[in-house]
């Protein structure tokens, strides 16, 4: 009996133990999965330097310090996520510490019942005249064995009631820390909201001396709008060819595969009979869009979906969005960006997002733009001040491939577009992307 309840004792503080330590592991994994926001959000500060005054110059401030504002606003909702896991949480524990101290009392009763009859029945006297007053021998026997598991009972009944009570201490500890936690999440939270409205406020004086120069303004958004038609034709145009390129491949590919097979039919099959029922081996070359290996590339690509790595090394801010926007607070201001605008830090380099094939390198006003191929799937890579790699060259996942052009007249503003399609269709990158 005693080396069962020692088992079941020891049973017991493995299972109480983790409990203090399951509450604690939920928290450490709250703070670590803010903590790469709040060092994203650290780090990305140093991008929204603005020193000059001219239009440009304040347009690029102002996308990067609206960038700078939906990441705040991006932890302040992790923030609050994690508010509502912990408030969850509390209400776990406090059900918990609840049940516990409701078994608490109920042993406590029970051991105080059994307190009371043994202070009844306490002398040796009692017990043996009990014994001894049975009518024969088996009685005897079980009478003796009733006083004594009676015994056992008892003293299980105190270690239980002194379990029960650890328990319950150990759950009022937990609880202490989780609303500790909450109550240094919640201070958190008030501090970003504070940086965050001083950031509105930042960007409304912005948006403010913009609106002063209308002309200027319109003039620097019809300049981008020519430049990116003239980046975008070039690269419609290479991906047109790039496309045509993977059609023969395969075409190829089919014509052999076709040929070997028809090769092996005419050595097992009777010349003769083959001639008789002619059998068309040879699909149209329309029926081919890629080889083995680039659908196996492709399939491997799209599994990687919200997966694939930001294509620029350290620090960044999204300051431009897929698609038609208007610009927040500037009228007849309309933007259509075929990818998005990351902006980095001064000698920032572009990445290779999977593994692929360098489809096209060409220079363009100056700077380096780089297509990979992935199968179907196109990754582009623009505004380059350098590339280290070719056209043909295999490339792997984070391989950086350039250096991003750094305007040294504005800051040092170093800024990469990136692009994805899907053959000609134009993709928006970000939900691809692990952010």
């Amino acid at each position: 009996m005693n080396s069962r309840f020692l088992l079941l004792l020891f049973a017991f503080f493995l299972q109480a133990s983790p409990l203090l330590a399951q509450s604690n592991k939920l928290i450490k994994e709250l703070e670590n999965k803010r903590g790469i926001l709040q060092k994203q959000i650290a780090e990305s500060e140093s991008l929204l330097k603005t020193t000059k005054k001219d239009v440009g110059s304040q347009l690029g401030g102002l996308a990067a310090l609206t960038g700078q504002i939906e990441e705040r606003k991006r932890y302040i909702l992790a923030i609050n996520n994690d508010v509502e896991s912990i408030e969850r949480e509390l209400t776990s524990l406090e059900r918990q510490l609840a049940r516990l101290q409701r078994e608490l009392k109920d042993k406590k009763k029970k051991y105080e019942s059994s307190v009371q009859y043994l202070y009844k029945n306490r002398s040796i006297e009692e017990k043996l005249m009990f014994i001894f007053s049975a009518k024969n021998l088996s009685q005897t026997y079980r009478r003796m064995r009733y006083v004594r598991e009676y015994a056992t009972y008892q003293r299980l009944q105190g270690e239980e009631l002194l379990k029960k009570q650890e328990q319950v201490k150990h759950k009022r500890q937990e609880l202490r820390q989780v609303k500790s936690a909450k109550e240094e999440l919640l201070k958190e939270r008030e501090a970003e909201k504070a940086k965050l409205e001083e950031q509105e406020k930042e960007k409304k004086v912005l948006v403010a001396n913009l609106q002063k120069k209308q002309q200027g303004l319109q003039n620097e958004i019809n300049k981008k709008r020519r430049e990116a038609n003239q980046l975008n034709t070039r690269i419609d145009r290479l991906i047109a060819e790039e496309i045509e390129k993977a059609r023969k491949r395969a075409a190829e590919e089919a014509r052999r595969e076709a040929a070997a097979r028809k090769k092996a039919e005419e050595k097992s099959a009777d010349k003769t009979t083959a001639s008789a029922t002619p059998k068309n081996t040879t699909a149209p070359v329309e029926a081919f869009s890629m080889s083995k290996a680039d659908r196996e590339l492709s399939g491997n690509f799209v599994n990687n979906r919200g997966k694939l790595p930001m294509p620029i090394t350290g620090a960044y801010i999204i300051t431009s969005h897929y698609g038609q926007y208007a610009v927040e607070g500037l009228r007849n201001v309309k933007l259509d960006n075929k990818g998005i605008d990351i902006q980095g830090k001064p000698g920032a380099q572009a990445r290779a997002i999977f593994n692929g094939k360098v489809a096209a390198v060409f220079k363009l006003n100056g700077l380096f733009n780089i297509l990979i191929r992935h199968g179907n799937y196109i990754s582009v890579y623009c505004n380059l001040s350098s590339a280290s790699v070719k056209q043909g060259d295999d490339v792997t996942t984070k391989q950086t491939i350039g250096q991003i052009f750094s305007d040294n007249s504005d800051n040092g503003r170093t800024v990469l577009h990136f692009q994805l399609r899907k053959e000609k269709e134009k993709l928006n990158p970000e939900p691809w992307l692990n952010r």
